[in-house]
């Protein structure tokens, strides 16, 4: 897959055509791969590149500020994930106030006809886009019969009788529903970070040495102790994950440590990526370092009895 992120850095022949979807796409969840699939499903009709079109920074950064809900995917992440789906090309363009006082006409010409040769189009139930969104899909038809493209609006994937949706799937994470997500995104959420120090409690009080991470993405689930796939040097293996303050020590701030089953290495400095699959309990505090310990080892049997279970593969 090429990236480019603007237009000037496209390599791939287009003089052609090409079949173009475009959106913001955090968490590339089902929603978002019906609709890539359908562009790229007319893309193989047509002998023709299949375009993804998103953008950096988020707009919301841009045009609502820091204090936006946290992303799903990273830009790292989305990449791979579009990549994965088969696009020939990712079009990441910078977003700026300037990007979006474009009238509507003005950012599909420029972008879409000039810069990608589109042909065809597929959109979402909601895509809006221009100076203060309004453009629409009607506009989209008008203008492909003026510039020559066609244009295709999906309706929305429904799961459990609602809509799948980033803001329902960040919402399910917050609240450690990591389970339900699946279904909605095809794969368990994933947090990745770097094996840092922590207090070397696991081990050398409790007989539970664990992983403690310092993490790159912005959406960490709920606290509490989750079922876990640990995804170390490409090895998988079973593990536990406390996400919380450790209130039995009276920490102050958020720590993510893992126990990693059936394992024995230094791994000081790894990075390692956490499948999330099932929340074992709530974080809590015990009365004393028995019952904590006892709580632990009930905890790592019933992980390992729910990673052992068909339901939980990768």
């Amino acid at each position: 897959m090429q990236i480019a992120r603007q237009l000037q850095e496209i390599t791939l022949d287009l003089s052609g055509g090409s079949c173009v979807t475009i959106g913001n796409f955090d968490g590339v969840h089902n929603g978002h791969r019906k609709l890539i699939g359908r562009m790229m499903a007319k893309a193989a009709k047509t002998s023709l590149p299949g375009v993804v079109v998103t953008f950096c920074p988020h707009p919301l950064r841009v045009l609502v500020g820091p204090h936006t809900p946290p992303f799903i995917t990273d830009y790292e992440k989305k990449l791979d994930l579009l990549e994965a789906l088969g696009v020939d090309l990712t079009l990441m363009l910078q977003f700026t106030r300037e990007l979006a006082a474009l009238e509507p006409e003005e950012f599909v010409r420029s972008i879409l006809v000039d810069g990608l040769n589109v042909k065809e189009l597929v959109v979402g139930y909601d895509y809006s886009f221009g100076k203060g969104r309004k453009g629409h899909f009607e506009l989209l038809v008008e203008l492909g019969e003026k510039y020559g493209f066609s244009c295709e609006r999906l309706d929305p994937v429904i799961i459990d009788g609602a809509v799948v949706s980033s803001t329902r799937i960040r919402d399910m994470i917050k609240a450690g529903d990591v389970w339900g997500v699946r279904p909605l995104m095809d794969r368990f959420y994933v947090v990745r970070g770097t094996v840092v120090h922590g207090k070397k409690r696991g081990g050398r009080l409790l007989g539970f040495p664990t992983a403690n991470l310092e993490v790159r993405d912005e959406l960490v689930p709920g606290p509490g102790v989750y079922a876990v796939w640990v995804e170390v040097d490409g090895n998988l293996y079973k593990g536990v994950t406390n996400i919380g303050y450790n209130p039995t020590f009276g920490n102050e701030t958020l720590n993510v440590e893992t126990y990693i089953m059936d394992f024995d290495r230094d791994i000081y400095g790894w990075e390692l990526r956490l499948n999330f699959v099932h929340r074992l309990r709530d974080e809590r505090k015990f009365s004393g370092l028995d019952d904590l310990m006892t709580q632990i080892r009930s905890d790592v049997e019933l992980g390992r009895q729910i990673l052992d279970s068909q339901e939980a593969g990768l």
